[in-house]
């Protein structure tokens, strides 16, 4: 095997994500791609959620029963609301 050959199956292999220059590439992915989105929604996100929909003036935005990609996306919708 040639030596340069080596070296770019050396670099594929050592490839670290959490190196990566663009770091949102491996840090972001979509609420309904999430392997465990299906799982209630931590205990943390319902905590943020419950501030946030106070925040908001819109307690009916918290809602326990979410999913953690649903918590996700509500918790997005509320930031952008509140400006936070």
């Amino acid at each position: 095997m040639s030596q340069a050959k080596h070296q770019a199956q050396n670099a594929e292999q050592d490839h670290n994500p959490k190196r990566d220059p663009e770091p949102r590439s491996n840090t972001e992915k979509d609420p309904e791609d999430w392997v465990t989105g299906g799982e209630p929604m931590t205990g943390a996100q319902a905590s943020y959620m419950k501030t946030l929909s106070e925040i908001a003036d819109e307690p009916e935005a918290f809602d326990e029963s979410l999913t953690k990609a649903e918590a996700s996306i509500r918790i997005d919708e509320l930031k952008e609301k509140t400006g936070r």
